[in-house]
């Protein structure tokens, strides 16, 4: 037998492992701010990743969980072949509010069985599987997974992009489409706050004495939000406003928060411009006073021919294991492939299981994909150390 055949066989002993390892992760509650049970799935994933050939390295969070990486001895050896899988493990939902592990036929519900647990398994159980024939320890390999993914990867940015600074691919294990494609592009995030002072006065007797806040921020925002361009992908959205003490009073204060999305990353350094241009305007033609704080939180995932060649080479593996393929849309929301990309790593994402819902308490995986989407990176796998 060929080391892919023996491989995939080891891949489906290994099968029944899947539910029991991801029910112990999903039944603890991992919410980005619940930092204990972060660690608690940390604990259970250092002991399921405890494999011949992988080294495990916890570096402790700052303001949220710590974050796992796992790294074989040919990461050191072989750093031109390099490949780093990622992954995260905290989810959207705070304790008590979605707390389920419920199988229904071919569908499993529960937080995180799709984002992304469900891909942390299927990682676990392939590398488990080239374990078991001797063939983990010479792939140039690394396993990350972070703990505040859910909240930007603010805290775990760094030590993601010095990690896959290099490496020569990246897959991501998001949640899975319920169509099996692939993403190859995500928007950038940025989100920006804007604090705006002026000057306090009474509204009867000295309204001209005053230089109203309020008034100065809503031409920002009128302007800020007519920075949208759907052609070119460009989106802000003010989410949140806050101002003023009463309406009798001129106010001196006021502010809000702003989200914005782009496709390239000259047009999110446009936008920040663009907003600090807007703002100087207003404030020389009010008296008002600006104080941007924030910027670009995540550079966008750009589709080029290496990440599209990473794709066909991961398709193959897919199609063979039944699942579809095809390439997705542009997605709105952002990951840990928008990061390892902006380092210069061709990334692909959304390889977890199928389904459905994620950041919902509807949040299910189709149970068959676990198995598919394992073996398909058992031969992924096998194939890069071979051809690489």
């Amino acid at each position: 037998m060929s080391l892919v055949d023996r491989a995939l066989a080891a891949a489906d002993r290994r099968a029944s492992e899947l539910l029991p390892a991801l029910r112990r992760w999903v039944e603890v509650n991992s919410y980005t701010g619940n930092i204990d049970g972060c660690n608690r799935v940390a604990d259970l994933l250092l002991e399921s990743f405890a494999l011949p050939g992988l080294t495990a390295e916890r570096v402790p969070g700052t303001g949220c969980g710590d974050h796992l990486i796992w790294r074989t001895p040919a990461w050191e050896t072989a750093p031109d072949r390099r490949v780093v899988l990622v992954g995260h493990h905290d989810t959207v939902f705070p304790p008590g509010t979605f707390e389920v592990w419920e199988e229904d036929g071919h569908r499993l519900r529960g937080p995180g069985v799709l984002d992304m647990k469900g891909g942390l398994a299927t990682i676990r159980t392939a590398l488990a599987a080239l374990a078991d024939e001797g063939a983990l320890a010479g792939l140039p390999l690394a396993v990350v997974t972070v703990a505040d993914e859910e909240t930007g990867s603010s805290e775990s940015r760094t030590m993601l992009e010095d990690l896959a600074r290099g490496a020569r691919a990246a897959l991501v294990f998001e949640s899975g489409r319920a169509s099996d494609a692939v993403v190859t592009q995500r928007k950038g995030t940025g989100k920006v706050t804007v604090d705006v002072t002026g000057k306090a006065a009474h509204a009867g007797n000295n309204l001209k004495d005053g230089v109203n806040a309020v008034w100065a921020l809503a031409r920002f925002i009128d302007g800020a939000q007519q920075l949208t361009d759907w052609d070119r992908g460009v989106t802000v959205n003010v989410g949140l406003v806050q101002g003023g003490s009463s309406a009798n009073t001129v106010p001196e204060r006021a502010s809000c928060q702003l989200d914005f999305r782009y496709v390239r990353q000259l047009d999110g350094v446009e936008l920040m411009g663009a907003f600090d241009h807007l703002a100087r305007g207003i404030a020389a033609d009010s008296g008002a006073r600006f104080a941007i704080c924030g910027g670009i939180r995540r550079a966008p995932l750009e589709r080029n021919d290496a990440s599209l060649a990473l794709l066909r080479r991961y398709e193959t593996c897919a199609l063979a294991e039944g699942l579809a393929g095809g390439e997705a849309p542009l997605q709105g929301g952002g990951s840990d492939a928008n990061t390892v990309s902006a380092v210069g790593v061709p990334a692909i994402d959304a390889l977890g299981p199928r389904g459905k819902g994620f950041h919902t308490h509807d949040e299910y995986i189709e149970l068959p994909t676990l198995a598919q989407r394992t073996r398909a990176l058992v031969r992924f796998l096998v194939d890069w150390s071979a051809s690489s």
